[in-house]
């Protein structure tokens, strides 16, 4: 809760690069919570105001109880990606505090698109949606954290990196599936579909970040975590047109 949201959690002491890296065990757990609070306040806003008006405020929540941070790091890996430079340069620019004219024009395309498949989920998945997107999502983080290598020698994802092992990726997919079925009554099959999409989102990413960067920085887990979010809505979409997915 402390590193992925902005929701203050009172600590009794200070966590070492350790504990905060094992965390990823529980990151699809964080997601649950966010999803909790997006449906609910969903359910409240729809009492009074349009649908298209409460998908904005669902946005802004989301941003705001995240403090951004994912957004900022979909931001640097975008201007890191634009151009032709070498791995070091690529870096650099994603490190820079400055948002380029990628950057702002990569954020802008995603919040239009989570807006377009937020207007667009059937209001009998809205609820289920906004459970498992962030849970799925952040699962992906989990994902690209253990099985691809870390680009730099040092950064913000270091201890995470080398943190996350078996035990915490097992941990963190048997919460997420376990959330899928637990929704099972909502979404049916289309919770388990859209886990395995999201799986091959994020395998595809990571061998992209490869490429593009050397392997995994913060930024672009805050990048997978965004394009999660966003394909895990355009899944549960399309599924929904299939009956026997969806019931």
């Amino acid at each position: 809760m402390q590193f992925l949201t902005g929701i203050p959690v009172p600590l009794k002491r200070e966590l070492s690069a350790e504990q905060l890296g094992k965390s990823t065990a529980f990151f699809p757990l964080v997601g649950l919570v966010l999803g909790g609070i997006l449906a609910g306040l969903n359910w409240v806003f729809n009492l009074f105001l349009p649908a298209q008006v409460v998908n904005i405020l669902l946005m802004v929540a989301l941003v705001a109880l995240t403090g951004a941070m994912h957004l900022d790091g979909f931001a640097d890996t975008v201007d890191g990606m634009a151009g032709h430079k070498p791995v070091e340069k690529r870096w650099e620019v994603m490190h820079d505090s400055r948002t380029g004219a990628f950057g702002v024009v990569g954020i802008a395309l995603l919040l239009i698109t989570q807006y377009v498949t937020l207007n667009s989920i059937p209001v009998n998945l809205m609820t289920a949606a906004l459970l498992f997107m962030p849970v799925v999502s952040r699962w992906a983080m989990v994902y690209a954290i253990f099985f691809f290598k870390y680009a730099r020698p040092q950064g913000l994802g270091t201890a995470y990196k080398n943190a996350t092992q078996w035990p915490q990726i097992i941990t963190a997919t048997v919460l997420t599936l376990a959330i899928a079925g637990g929704l099972y009554p909502l979404l049916h099959w289309t919770g388990f579909i859209v886990f395995g999409g999201v799986l091959i989102v994020a395998t595809i990413l990571g061998f992209y970040f490869r490429y593009k960067f050397a392997g995994q920085t913060g930024d672009t887990y805050g990048a997978t975590n965004e394009v999660a979010e966003v394909m895990a809505l355009l899944f549960i979409i399309i599924l929904a047109t299939v009956p026997a997915v969806t019931g």
